[in-house]
């Protein structure tokens, strides 16, 4: 029971630490619904059996968008906690390009538990490319996001198959989107 406790805790913390941040979407969402959507799609790949993973999924952003210092990730969370979210955590002293290029080199490295919070960044991530794409994404800009997911997530693969399958419907849903209708004369 305690573990749960400390999943809200997280949540809570993760809403106050991103309160002005928004996705990039049209809906402008609140960044928090992202991070409840990871923490969801990691607790159901896992059954619910990792509060922690669920925690790390909560927080994987955290280091990367907001500087929260992976001490008090580990002060707050503990050490494993901390772990996972510095390796899923992109180097920002880097150019995009470069952390898109590692990102894809890395996945296969990874820990298990680090690729699960990565496939379901990436499948909630696709998601919003079909649902509420940014208004300042063109076509173009919208498949190449998907391609280069489709690279990050085959070298994730054999994490978990049901959360691959998420991945894969969210990539047709997001493909499907930018199809031009048949027409009919």
């Amino acid at each position: 029971m305690k573990e749960w406790i400390a999943v809200l805790r997280a949540a809570d913390a993760v809403a106050r630490w991103h309160i002005h941040q928004r996705r990039k979407g049209s809906a402008q969402e609140p960044y928090i619904n992202h991070l409840l959507e990871v923490a969801s799609l990691v607790a159901d790949a896992t059954g619910g059996a990792d509060p922690e993973l669920v925690i790390a999924a909560l927080l994987h952003d955290a280091i990367e968008d907001q500087e929260v210092p992976s001490e008090l990730i580990a002060r707050e969370f503990g050490d494993r906690v901390a772990a996972i979210v510095a390796e899923v955590t992109d180097d920002k002293s880097l150019d995009k390009a470069e952390r898109k290029r590692l990102q894809v080199e890395h996945a296969p490295k990874k820990s298990d538990a680090a690729k699960l919070i990565k496939l379901a960044d990436k499948t909630s991530n696709v998601r919003a490319i079909a649902f509420a794409p940014s208004p300042d994404w063109s076509v173009k800009r919208r498949l190449e996001y998907i391609d280069w997911a489709k690279k990050v997530v085959q070298g994730l693969r054999g994490t978990s198959p049901r959360l691959e399958a998420q991945f894969d419907r969210a990539v047709e849903d997001a493909e499907r989107s930018l199809a031009v209708p048949n027409s009919r004369t």
